[in-house]
């Protein structure tokens, strides 16, 4: 098996979001849920993640149902535990504190066999803000194609 696998990637969070900072978290999960995970069945796009008394959770992370599980599946939407360390938490919940931070999820991967999230303190950014990241990045497109034809 590769050393990294990475199974869904929140492709929103960096249009969305200027990312200031990352970090790779544990995911606790149940049962069937990891192979539900394995198979890709993740959506992140409505994930972020809290601080609540000294423990971190990802809500709004929707894992499907793995079908032969069938009635032992838990809830697709529940909330689930991170696994940091105490100073990875107090650094998030000092950040998230501050005016305007959240902490999004990035991608879910598979490291040495165990499920890892990597998580963004992040700021949202403007409506303005977006339209001048597309009109850069079309740009270095036209920039690229200019070369190309030389």
């Amino acid at each position: 098996m590769k050393p990294e696998t990475i199974v869904a990637r929140n492709r929103r969070a960096r249009h969305d979001y200027e990312i200031l900072e990352t970090l790779e978290a544990g995911i606790v999960l149940l049962g069937a849920e990891v192979k539900s995970v394995r198979q890709g069945n993740v959506n992140l796009r409505d994930g972020y993640a809290t601080v609540e008394r000294g423990e971190a959770f990802i809500h709004g992370v929707h894992v499907s149902p793995y079908d032969p599980a069938d009635r032992w599946n838990p809830s697709p939407t529940r909330r689930r535990k991170l696994l940091l360390n105490k100073r990875e938490i107090r650094m998030l919940a000092e950040q998230v504190d501050e005016k305007g931070l959240t902490i999004v999820p990035l991608d879910i991967h598979f490291r040495n066999g165990f499920a890892k999230m990597t998580l963004a303190v992040a700021r949202g950014k403007k409506h303005y803000d977006k339209r001048e990241a597309m009109r850069r990045r079309e740009l270095d497109r036209e920039a690229e194609r200019e070369l190309g034809r030389r």
